[in-house]
């Protein structure tokens, strides 16, 4: 079966068809020929751009909300990158920085930070907050989008 997922590019935002067999393998943008997958999470403070990653894309979008003045939130920076070179390219990382995108914070109701949020097809499917280590968030993120990785 060569089912095709939705990608959307983390560069130029156009959605892009990947076979699901083919999707470890990375692949580039067929607008703007950059990779699909860096294995850096994405920033996402525009609504319009979060919207079109977090609705668009066959993959899971986990979402890290945090702050700049938030000590937590820079403890689980370094984290979420590791995680981001794990996850790659069954699941997109994002972060929001809720002060810069309230509107993204409120829409999905964050309280506290750092907020992580599993998404799917514009759905979420799980939540946590606060700092967890590595292996933690892996298992976490793996048990929950229902796929195995890295």
């Amino acid at each position: 079966m060569s089912e095709a997922l939705h990608v959307v590019c983390p560069h130029c935002d156009t959605t892009n068809r990947v076979p699901r067999a083919r999707l470890g393998a990375g692949g580039k943008c067929g607008a703007c020929h950059r990779p699909l997958f860096e294995g850096h999470p994405l920033p996402l403070n525009d609504p319009s751009r979060f919207a079109k990653h977090a609705e668009g894309s066959d993959i899971p979008l986990l979402i890290d909300f945090w702050a700049a003045w938030c000590g937590p939130c820079r403890m689980m920076a370094p984290i979420v990158e590791q995680a981001a070179q794990r996850l790659e390219p069954h699941v997109r990382l994002a972060k929001v920085d809720t002060e810069a995108a309230p509107d993204v914070a409120a829409r999905f109701a964050v309280r506290s930070i750092p907020t992580l949020a599993l998404v799917l097809r514009g759905r979420e499917i799980a939540r946590t907050a606060g700092v967890m280590p590595l292996p933690q968030l892996i298992a976490w993120t793996q048990q929950h989008a229902g796929i195995t990785a890295g």
